[in-house]
């Protein structure tokens, strides 16, 4: 739900409607996992309308002041390092999030029934089918094509075209990348399996809230460290790999480049601090 939210912000001119219509957004996507019964839907319409409403007091003026700070920073030369620095400072965000929204979630979790868990499973299904025909091509060189048609798109949201150079050097140290599909498909096919045996026992043992928050944050903590240690090997290898890559984009970039990253980042800000002062229906806490 959280990522979903937060992908709103990818656009200066989308975002404010976007995001003022996330609440709903985020029932629809998680309804099509849960199939939520006539008894939930107002439950967790409510829940998601509460945590919006949190979200956008508490945390929008947070990431208008970074992306404050971002307009500066744009328009010198970075390191593999900072960009490290500031993907941590949007994790410890992201978990503050995360946090807020475990009660609710929690009193969701304990309502599910037998039907709905399979419900899920059977999405499990679909979204792996998706997610085998975006990253998983069979022809090497169509593979490589997406991965870079990705990474290019994101790059240009926020500096705009990119000339051919730019692109061909791109394409040459994404032939680096540790990058495996493969290895990420297996680890949410395992973290999915995982969250149906957490359904199950909850629903087996009639959990407690207490109890239910507890295995929420545990499941979330071994999403964010894996308890495999190969892969979490593997992904602190791809998370340095692409900070540098930022690094190294960001370095490539003209004087105009940049001045239009730092414009971009200046119309977020603006369009977060007027979210952040917008009337919310939801009652305060």
């Amino acid at each position: 739900m959280l990522c979903g939210a937060l992908t709103l912000v990818s656009g200066c001119s989308t975002l404010r409607i976007g995001y003022s219509t996330a609440p709903d957004l985020s029932y629809w996507w998680l309804d099509r996992y849960v199939d939520f019964n006539g008894t939930q839907t107002p439950r967790v319409r409510d829940g998601l309308a509460q945590w919006f409403a949190w979200h956008r007091r508490n945390q929008l003026p947070e990431y208008a002041a970074l992306l404050l700070r971002a307009q500066t920073e744009a328009m010198a030369d970075t390191t593999a390092a900072r960009v490290c620095e500031w993907q941590a400072e949007l994790i410890r965000r992201a978990d503050t999030a995360f946090d807020r929204a475990v009660p609710a979630a929690a009193d969701i979790l304990l309502s599910i029934t037998p039907a709905q868990i399979a419900h899920i499973e059977q999405r499990y299904a679909k979204v792996n089918d998706e997610f085998r025909d975006d990253y998983l091509q069979a022809e090497p060189a169509k593979r490589a094509a997406a991965t870079l048609k990705r990474t290019v798109e994101r790059a240009e949201m926020l500096y705009g075209t990119l000339d051919e150079n730019q692109r061909a050097r791109m394409a040459a140290a994404l032939t680096h990348s540790p990058f495996g599909a493969e290895l990420w498909l297996a680890e949410r096919r395992l973290h999915q399996q995982d969250a149906l045996q957490l359904l199950n026992k909850l629903v087996k043992d009639k959990a407690t809230r207490e109890q239910a928050q507890l295995a929420l944050r545990a499941y979330a903590d071994r999403i964010e460290h894996s308890p495999r240690e190969a892969y979490r090997r593997y992904s602190d290898r791809l998370s340095e790999f692409n900070c540098a890559l930022a690094a190294t984009l960001h370095n490539g970039t003209s004087a105009a480049q940049r001045h239009h990253a730092a414009q971009t980042l200046a119309g977020w800000e603006g369009d977060l601090r007027a979210l952040a002062v917008a009337r919310v229906d939801a009652p305060a806490e």
